[in-house]
């Protein structure tokens, strides 16, 4: 394992004695945590269906936050995931400034520089100090394993140069300096706050990003597994309290079975269960500092060849399984287990499926976090306005990817505000 922090043993053994300090009954008031596989906040079991806003800190006035987190309210979200990052090189500063664009950082050489001012971390300050006046408590991302938003590829393009592949962002020591520098900032700004649901380390590490993956983080190496633990060592030593996760898609590295699927009469081995992808769901929940597991679902998308009409692959069945397999995961562990991210496209898909899928994340409590947050009646720039990439307020509704649920949806709305009434009775 290359370790940038050549840990003592000294250290080392705070670090121990930290791992289980939410457990001890010292947790300040209001701070969630985990015990025996279930959340908890102040003793009081927390069962919840949550919801992912990455652009809830983009918006640009402080009326829009309140009025998406008062319909997230009345919805019965509880925990809400959002990025808590956006970085842009400096040859985009310019335009962000002009459309009011939300950065933290800005890259124009090997060292970034934070943004802490009003278009910068104020939002996010915002944001933070505000979902507890609702009830919501916040996961956040630190970076991001793809190129939206400014990802893991502008460490490597500014520190490591052209040429290199995505998988360095986890082992060069300079790019995990610049990481760590950036996770203090965060973790230190918001460490005392109740508000705070969980730290999370990426939003979907994989060996490979928009660049391909090299010859270190191949199955076998675990080169994402040993950079969890690292990462997540070094946040408990900045925070005793709050919990950590992945942030991971869950996949898994199954050494001894060989799981794939027939295409054209030829075995293809299955990514999401041969370690291709760098993570391994199963020997990641083991891990101290990781306090819950994360997984993401996306059949539709991973599975095109498979599903077309005619064939024995259903979105809907391969999805019972993959919510089953990371339960089981999860209570061998004996840790949390969120379903952090799904989505299908199409509202027939969506109303013919998301209900199977919920069912069974209910029965083996889970907490559940579909993709995506849609809020209805923003009014800044008058309900219209270009965020980034195609990202955009379109009459006053916030972005859609194909994925987004609005409380007009009333079909699909109601799958979710009627688990959020069972988890509801679950907790304290």
């Amino acid at each position: 394992m290359l370790s940038l922090l050549k840990v003592p043993l000294l250290l080392g053994a705070l670090i121990g004695g930290l791992v289980h300090a939410a457990t001890t009954g010292k947790l300040p008031k209001g701070f969630a945590t985990q015990k025996s596989g279930r959340f908890e906040v102040d003793g009081k079991p927390l069962s919840f269906v949550g919801a992912n806003s990455y652009w809830l800190p983009l918006l640009t006035t402080q009326d829009d936050v309140h009025r998406t987190f008062k319909e997230m309210q009345d919805a019965g979200v509880k925990v809400v995931r959002t990025w808590g990052f956006n970085a842009i090189n400096g040859s985009e500063l310019e335009g962000a400034l002009q459309s009011g664009l939300t950065y933290y950082q800005v890259w124009n050489s090997s060292e970034w520089t934070l943004n802490d001012g009003a278009q910068g971390l104020e939002r996010l300050d915002f944001v933070v100090n505000t979902a507890g006046d609702y009830g919501i408590k916040l996961i956040l991302a630190f970076t991001n394993n793809w190129v939206g938003y400014g990802g893991a590829e502008l460490y490597i393009d500014w520190i490591a140069g052209a040429g290199n592949t995505h998988d360095v962002f986890y082992s060069d020591p300079r790019i995990v300096a610049s990481y760590q520098r950036y996770v203090k900032t965060i973790v230190n700004r918001y460490k005392s706050s109740p508000n705070i649901f969980a730290w999370e380390m990426m939003n979907e590490a994989r060996c490979l990003g928009d660049l391909p993956a090299g010859p270190n983080c191949v199955p076998g190496t675990e080169l994402i597994t040993k950079w969890y633990k690292e990462q997540s060592d070094f946040i408990r030593t900045l925070d005793p309290f709050h919990m950590i996760t992945t942030g991971g898609e869950g996949h898994f590295f199954k050494k001894n079975q060989n799981i794939g699927y027939w295409q054209n009469g030829v075995f293809v081995s299955d990514y999401n269960f041969n370690g291709q992808a760098g993570e391994d769901f199963d020997e990641e929940l083991f891990l101290d500092n990781i306090d819950f597991g994360t997984y993401h679902l996306y059949p539709q998308s991973w599975y095109p060849q498979l599903d077309f009409p005619g064939s024995n692959f259903t979105v809907k069945d391969w999805g019972l399984l993959w919510i089953q397999m990371h339960a089981d995961s999860a209570k061998r562990a004996n840790k949390p287990v969120i379903l952090e991210e799904f989505g299908l496209t199409g509202l027939q898909n969506k109303t013919e499926i998301y209900p199977d899928w919920v069912d069974l994340a209910l029965q083996t409590h889970h907490a559940i976090m579909p993709w995506q947050f849609g809020a209805l009646g923003l009014k800044e720039d008058g309900g219209n306005r270009l965020i980034k990439y195609a990202d955009a307020l379109i009459n006053g509704a916030s972005p859609n990817d194909g994925y987004a649920i609005y409380q007009n949806q009333t079909a699909v709305w109601n799958i979710f505000t009627d688990a959020a009434k069972v988890q509801a009775s679950r907790s304290g």
